[in-house]
């Protein structure tokens, strides 16, 4: 049973996941846990932006160019930024560090209609 722990603000959020194959953004919306996902894990915004912990980012998969093109978009982005819903957690990822960013910008969102 893998996990998977969170810091948001200043509390750590440790969830047991029963089963893999579920992404970081699922798992968050499934306990609780504040991230948006506007596109529901569609690659389409970056409202499921996280900051994935050092010492875990280079176990993760490269990032894939549209993953790229949607974190141009994020606020607050670091070399480790991600988007949750193009993390499956694994086995292999048992005990992934992840953070929630301060604020969350999505400029494709916040585009105004004329």
């Amino acid at each position: 049973m893998p996990k998977v722990v969170f810091q948001q603000k200043d509390k750590e959020i440790i969830v047991d996941e029963e089963s893999n194959n579920l992404t970081i953004l699922e798992i968050a919306q499934k306990n609780g846990i504040e991230i948006e996902g506007s596109c529901e894990g569609s690659l389409a915004c970056s409202t499921c932006h996280i900051i994935v912990d050092n010492e875990w980012y280079d176990k993760l998969d490269e990032p894939s160019w549209d993953e790229e093109d949607m974190l141009d978009l994020a606020t607050g982005l670091t070399i480790t930024s991600r988007l949750g819903c193009q993390i499956t957690l694994t086995d292999r990822l048992d005990g992934l560090k992840v953070a929630l960013p301060v604020s969350h910008n999505d400029v494709r969102l916040n585009k105004k209609k004329y």
